[in-house]
């Protein structure tokens, strides 16, 4: 109730503030339903308000976007996606505060794109704008010639955000024995030792865009620490395993990389290639250190855009490696996907048809996504889709085939 409230004082201060500022505002209002498809029950049922004020000066600007989410009929959560101060200079530009930050050219893939942590509470279904989460960090865009160096330092680390066990989207882990967790060492404590940094160069030409990456920081995702507790049979000698202790942390990543994009004729080919040093991986190895050994990682894509009479097709490749393959890891060798994406537009472009799907070609496993999107007008549509999880538990997308659904989504735009 207190919560409550507090949203409630929130944005009346912010109506008062527009009118007193001239603040442009603009957002939407959305309601979205789905049910699953094996019990007929309700996965989501959620009602978003999302808001954007914004204050654009010659020198310098201003954005909050608050998002507020009422999940069921009383499950209300806030959300302060982005605030942030832009400061715009002769030759350079300044933004400081909480921000997202968008790398890369692909197609919902995160391979450069790694400055944002992801929020994968409901797994990769929500908007990607939405997936991402803003970081407190500043952004320096300097410009030279028709290139763009960009420079980004996060004194404060956000983790990616995973679905607590009351989700469905909540995977428990399997054990060998009891585990108990110890947390204390998952914290990153804000200090200039444990900031991130991340380096982009970015420019267009007559025949190819392309940036360059590089990025000091830590895995979004902690590896998990174990040790194993072990009793003596008394009159055996045996040691039998008795129960686990397990402290998640998280691990410095260095990680270099780039992406391209160019058009031959009607198709556009595109690529992203990011390769770390530092990724810690699980393994079965008895020798190894907390049962983790550390190796080099490559993650990389190719891709193909292609229009014909009205018709946007793409496709994407995208593989995972993983350098000096230890055959006791328990991740395999490599990790290929596909991504295909159809879209057609009708009725003067009001009527939207789209598929796309992530293909588990490692894991023979799917996750297929056709919608149908109506635009009454330019502020109110309506959209009608499904989630089609296919394969086993072993799979990335597999593992959620209960969570199969079918949704609908209305959507005011102000």
């Amino acid at each position: 109730m207190k919560k409550n409230i507090i949203l409630v004082l929130l944005i009346l201060l912010s109506s008062q503030l527009i009118k007193a500022q001239n603040v442009d505002l603009s957002g939407f209002a959305r309601t979205y339903e789905g049910v699953n498809f094996s019990e007929g029950e309700f996965l989501v049922m959620q009602q978003t308000l999302n808001l954007n004020f914004e204050k654009r000066g010659e020198k310098v600007a201003f954005k909050a976007n608050p998002m507020l989410y009422l999940n069921n009929s009383n499950d209300l959560s806030f959300n302060m996606r982005e605030i942030y101060t832009d400061l715009y200079f002769k030759s350079f530009d300044l933004r400081i505060g909480k921000q997202q930050v968008v790398w890369g050219k692909s197609d919902g893939v995160f391979i450069t794109d790694i400055v944002s942590p992801l929020n994968l509470t409901e797994f990769l279904l929500p908007d990607f704008d939405e997936i991402r989460t803003g970081v407190l960090a500043a952004k320096l865009d300097y410009y030279i010639g028709s290139g763009t160096l960009e420079a980004i330092w996060i004194p404060l680390f956000t983790p990616t955000t995973r679905p607590n066990e009351s989700s469905p989207f909540y995977i428990p882990p399997t054990f060998m024995a009891p585990p108990s967790f110890d947390w204390s060492n998952s914290e990153i404590k804000p200090s200039l030792e444990n900031s991130e940094m991340f380096l982009k160069y970015a420019t267009m030409t007559s025949i190819v865009d392309f940036e360059l990456m590089a990025g000091y920081t830590w895995d979004d995702n902690p590896s998990m620490h174990v040790q194993k507790n072990f009793l003596k049979d008394s009159a055996s000698g045996t040691p039998s395993l008795i129960g686990l202790n397990i402290s998640p942390e998280h691990h410095r990543l260095a990680v270099a990389g780039g992406a391209f994009s160019t058009q031959v004729k009607s198709a556009i080919f595109r690529g992203e290639v990011a390769y770390y040093t530092g990724k810690h991986f699980q393994t079965r190895d008895p020798n190894a250190v907390d049962a983790l050994i550390e190796k080099d990682y490559l993650h990389y894509l190719v891709g193909v855009d292609y229009s014909i009479k009205g018709l946007n097709l793409s496709a994407q490749f995208i593989q995972e490696a993983i350098m000096d393959y230890d055959d006791l890891m328990n991740t395999s060798e490599m990790q290929s996907t596909m991504t295909f994406r159809a879209q057609y537009n009708l009725l003067r472009e009001t009527l939207h048809l789209e598929l796309f799907s992530y293909i588990g070609l490692t894991n023979e496993d799917a996750l297929i996504r056709p919608k149908i999107t109506y635009d009454f007008d330019d502020s109110f549509s309506i959209l009608l889709g499904s989630n089609i999880f296919v394969g086993n538990e072993s799979g990335r997308f597999g593992q959620y085939h209960d969570n199969s659904m079918i949704y609908a989504k209305i959507k005011y735009n102000f």
